[in-house]
């Protein structure tokens, strides 16, 4: 048996230089994504419905453009392609009092909705949204 002063020694160097680079400079996989945290349990908030409309028309209307629901991290994957959100005011609508319903709570909140402007085309934009049965929580990310 190999002793201390025998073995081999192995450096992070060793052990991280063969991981593979992420390319930073690759496109998002969407223009605007979501994060929704159960903060009661703290986990990803999973099967959280979500609906993403625009304020549109000479009326000013909402217009549903996709709805979708949370996958297991919490994301709403490709919710938007990139170069999608373009300069406009929308709303994000999740669901909160069916979700935790399906969790065996009562929320106060029916739903949560998140209305926010976008003043120009943008690359990325990201949306998290901390939630429990009696208080939310959102910002915008990075």
């Amino acid at each position: 048996a190999l002793g201390v002063a025998g073995a081999s020694r192995v450096t992070l160097q060793d052990v991280f230089g063969k991981l593979p680079v992420k390319n930073t400079s690759e496109a998002p996989s969407s223009s605007l994504t979501i994060h929704v945290l159960n903060t009661l349990t703290g986990q990803p908030a999973t099967g959280l419905a979500t609906h993403l409309s625009q304020l549109q028309g000479p009326g000013l209307q909402w217009m549903e453009l996709m709805k979708s629901s949370t996958n297991v991290d919490g994301h709403c994957p490709l919710f938007l392609a990139p170069g999608q959100v373009k300069a406009g005011t929308y709303k994000l609508h999740f669901d909160t009092g069916a979700y935790w319903q399906q969790l065996g709570y009562t929320s106060f909140y029916p739903y949560v909705e998140v209305v926010f402007t976008v003043t120009e085309q943008t690359r990325k934009l990201h949306i998290p949204l901390l939630i429990s049965p009696f208080s939310y929580t959102t910002y915008k990310g990075s």
